[in-house]
């Protein structure tokens, strides 16, 4: 079914940035009136031969323009990734050499499947255009764009007033992904938001080069499973590899580094950042399960996660396998039959474990409640309270853990 140009764009819009959206929303709806398939860029650098949740939110997004009857570009930057983009470094990034760009590029192309529909994907490698370039070219290239401009990059300007070394071949990596944009004459270009200065080199580079300016359009970044609240904020590191705070599109379905496990052990704040930016599900749904147990919007999060990337079937087995190891409230392992349970009334639709902990006898103030937790000796319903600033839903029981031996059942009401 053909949607109209205000579908579409009710779609498209859905988990891009706002002020992004804002500046854009005219851009892509004139293309879109245009009547024709989109040619809808990404570029994604083989840097690493894994790809993690936090690559697939912009993913997710081509998705759509494919189902909406775009024509989407999984663009490998096999001749880029030779070079290293800086962003978001203080230092230069170490380049890779061609054998460990290609065998990382074999990779990806077997896991974007997992999302993108192959049919409709054109796989291309930016060497095919770039690797021909004559000195002469790259000069006549690096002369559409200043030093001054390409020092506005907040990574650059940085480094320069700290006086830190910048080599002269990354000012060359934006200029060469807005060239990737000229060969491909691309409508759209999609990334993440810290992707957004080189977006905009594309934007003038295609001018320079007679070509209508790409609409650029960027996602959030997603948050790595270590995310927590810090004075009232969610906080964190992106999604990475290298810091080990990830849920790889590879992992296995089920176990200690399953995607199912993975996503279990995020806290109830960062769940809902992820059902933000990952989950398919409707606004009125997501609404739906705000207003619910927080453990049953987690677990249908773990389970839409996992079912994405390996079936319904392994999901399944993967939410039977983790009940055996992390048994629910009332039936965990070596909880006593006979322990006490308190009722504690609420007029708050949430409270704080820390509070719980002092209200049910298990700590004498909220100062001791603290260091329990941070020592990592307090559980709920058989998994380790991270966070003091954790909190628990009224409505709901749990099965409550200090130490080796003290139990609390808990309702809170």
């Amino acid at each position: 079914m053909t949607r109209s140009v205000s579908e579409q764009m009710d779609i498209l819009g859905r988990g891009i940035v706002p002020r992004i959206w804002q500046d854009m929303k005219a851009p892509l709806e004139a293309k879109l009136k245009e009547g024709r398939p989109l040619r809808i860029k990404c570029g994604f650098d083989p840097t690493a031969p894994d790809l993690h949740l936090g690559h697939t939110v912009v993913m997710h997004k081509m998705r759509q323009f494919q189902e909406l009857g775009h024509h989407v570009v999984f663009l490998v930057g096999d001749f880029t990734a030779m070079i290293g983009d800086p962003t978001g470094k203080s230092q230069t990034r170490p380049p890779l050499t061609e054998e460990e760009v290609l065998k990382n590029a074999e990779t990806y192309k077997k896991q974007v499947f997992k999302i993108l529909d192959p049919e409709q994907t054109e796989v291309s490698y930016n060497s095919s255009w770039l690797s021909p370039m004559t000195a002469q070219d790259m000069i006549r290239l690096a002369a559409k764009y200043t030093v001054a401009r390409l020092l506005e990059r907040k990574d650059f300007r940085t480094r320069f007033e700290q006086q830190r070394p910048i080599s002269v071949h990354e000012f060359l990596y934006p200029l060469l992904q807005a060239y990737d944009s000229v060969a491909l004459k691309a409508d759209v270009e999609m990334g993440g938001s810290d992707q957004l200065f080189n977006l905009m080199v594309g934007r003038v580079i295609m001018k320079e080069y007679d070509l209508p300016p790409q609409v650029i359009l960027t996602t959030d970044l997603l948050i790595g499973t270590d995310g927590h609240m810090e004075d009232g904020e969610l906080v964190g590191e992106k999604m990475s590899k290298s810091l080990g705070n990830y849920i790889g599109v590879d992992d296995p379905a089920s176990g200690e580094d399953g995607i199912f496990g993975k996503v279990m052990s995020i806290s109830d704040e960062l769940m809902w950042h992820y059902y933000e930016i990952l989950s398919a599900i409707s606004p009125e749904e997501l609404n739906t399960r705000k207003q619910g147990h927080p453990k049953e919007a987690k677990r249908a999060l773990a389970l839409e996660t996992t079912a994405r990337y390996h079936g319904q079937a392994a999901a399944d087995t993967a939410a039977a396998d983790f009940d055996r190891l992390h048994p629910a409230a009332g039936a965990s392992r070596g909880v006593p039959e006979d322990i006490e349970t308190v009722e504690l009334g609420i007029e708050a639709k949430k409270i704080f474990v820390s509070k719980v902990l002092v209200e049910a006898g298990l700590a004498k103030s909220n100062g001791e409640a603290r260091r329990l937790i941070a020592q990592g000796g307090v559980q709920v319903d058989g998994q380790r309270v991270a966070e003091s600033s954790e909190e628990l839903a009224q409505g709901g029981t749990y099965v409550i853990k200090v130490g080796k031996r003290r139990f609390r059942r808990v309702v809170v009401k």
